[in-house]
């Protein structure tokens, strides 16, 4: 590398370091919506219809980052949660964002937080999308810990196709000279699940990360 190419590499380093190989993930943005009923903040979740991905689990408005309709992340909570809940933007009010959560099934989620005055029993919700919604206070979640669970996480190099049973090579391991032990699975990540139990049901999975980041963030405990 000569001076001039490190002077392009300074100017194009990232003043705010993201996350690498991000546009190989899934990319989707939610909004942990807040309302304020009986002088206390309550987030709003949606329990998802039946007949689509993840069906019937608990989960907080927001979608998939769209290019050609988003002109940024923002703009993709907004545009998910005006489409399933019924909320303009125009009647929301983003105070900020939580930590990009990298989950392990290929997804990143970018996550919002908003302050709206329509009260749940005004929003006019999807029904192609949203089987209901519903509210618990922020208060619930700083009384009560998640239990905590963990999944176990592996690399493979291969796999076998379930329909011709033959062997799908990913990462050619011997050809390329790698050591031995990356011709079979390795690693063995254990990783946190977090899981709240609602009246309402089972909070789980991203969702109950990102709530537990927003009340460590509410009580100061994160800086």
């Amino acid at each position: 590398m000569k001076k001039d190419e490190l002077e392009v590499l300074r100017r194009n380093l990232p003043v705010c370091p993201g996350i690498n190989g991000k546009g190989e993930y899934y990319n989707s943005v939610v909004l942990v919506l807040l309302t304020l009923i009986n002088d206390e903040y309550q987030i709003v979740f949606e329990k998802r219809c039946k007949d689509i991905r993840q069906g019937g689990e608990i989960c907080l408005p927001g979608g998939m980052y769209d290019a050609e309709q988003d002109a940024s992340l923002e703009m993709t909570a907004l545009r998910e949660t005006r489409e399933e809940l019924g909320v303009a933007a125009e009647e929301i009010e983003i105070v900020g964002r939580l930590d990009t959560v990298v989950a392990l099934m290929g997804t990143t989620v970018d996550v919002f937080v908003g302050i709206t005055r329509v009260k749940p029993e005004e929003m006019r919700i999807n029904p192609d999308e949203v089987e209901r919604i519903f509210t618990l206070p922020v208060s619930y979640f700083q009384q009560n810990e998640p239990e905590k669970y963990q999944v176990m996480t592996k690399i493979h190099p291969s796999y076998i196709d379930v329909e011709t049973q033959r062997e799908v090579i990913l990462l050619p391991s011997a050809r390329l000279g790698l050591p031995k032990r990356y011709r079979k699975s390795w690693g063995g990540f254990r990783h946190k699940v977090l899981v709240y139990k609602t009246n309402e049901g089972i909070i789980w999975g991203i969702t109950a990360r990102i709530i537990f980041d927003l009340v460590s963030r509410a009580q100061g405990s994160k800086g």
